[in-house]
């Protein structure tokens, strides 16, 4: 039996822990049939690790999503393990301290544009340099968290999140000629290393989310999440671009 994305070649940012939902991603994407290539940013060997526990063991290169040489020779060091990106996800956020936890109105502009770079701008920057790379109908697929409400805590990154889901908007117009799709999926609140650098009591938001989420919500499980990227880096929805696909148990439909 053919897997969803047989003979497709992947790049997945984002891999820090077996928790990501980049790791997700990447080994049920193996398991549908994809060669997947990883990136690390600052701690390859970490990856590298983790790159030997999936269904077969992925090659790291190194990515600094905000340092220009490293994009400028991102598509030649991928290039080096695949002939051809049919797909790439995007799960890059980060926000220094100053910009979270109740901080909006004291944080400085150094460190909310740091935030904006890392997690929106950044989601530009790895289209065009993973471009000589990409092959016809391939698919762009970035991590984001609704952005249309403010959540506890979220502060600039929300604003960063908002930056995210217009740039991948904008992206789809200008790639939509070449026949490249990009598209957002909005997950509910997963126990990842990225949530825990957000405080509060989280685990009161996780609960009230799943009670609020007409199909409840299990913050330990990134799998729902994985399956949409992966329809979205699949052939199965190629008239899809610019959308924000929610995975969150459709808690963003209750007011």
């Amino acid at each position: 039996m053919s897997g969803l994305l047989d003979g497709k070649q992947l790049i997945v940012t984002g891999v820090i822990s077996e928790k990501s939902i980049a790791y997700s991603v990447a080994r049920l994407a193996q398991e549908q049939g994809a060669r997947v290539v990883l990136t690390a940013y600052g701690r390859r060997s970490l990856v590298e690790r983790i790159a030997r526990r999936l269904p077969s063991e992925a090659p790291v290169v190194d990515l600094d999503v905000t340092d220009e040489e490293q994009l400028a020779s991102l598509a030649e060091r991928v290039g080096a393990h695949v002939d051809g990106v049919d797909g790439v996800l995007h799960s890059i956020a980060h926000a220094p301290e100053s910009c979270l936890d109740g901080r909006f109105l004291t944080a400085p502009w150094q460190d909310v544009a740091s935030a904006l770079h890392t997690s929106a701008y950044s989601l530009k920057a790895l289209a065009v340099a993973a471009a000589p790379l990409l092959r016809p109908k391939a698919s762009l697929v970035a991590v984001d968290f609704d952005a249309a409400r403010t959540w506890p805590g979220y502060d600039w990154m929300g604003v960063a999140k908002a930056g995210l889901e217009a740039c991948g908007r904008y992206l789809a117009r200008d790639l939509g000629p070449s026949g490249v799709r990009v598209n957002l999926v909005a997950a509910g609140p997963l126990r990842t290393l990225a949530a825990r650098g957000i405080g509060g009591d989280g685990e009161a938001f996780e609960k009230q989310w799943a009670a609020d989420a007409p199909l409840g919500w299990d913050a330990h499980d990134a799998g729902p999440v994985a399956h949409t990227c992966l329809a979205l880096l699949s052939d199965w929805l190629p008239a899809t671009t610019g959308e924000i696909i929610h995975a969150d148990g459709g808690r963003h439909i209750v007011g």
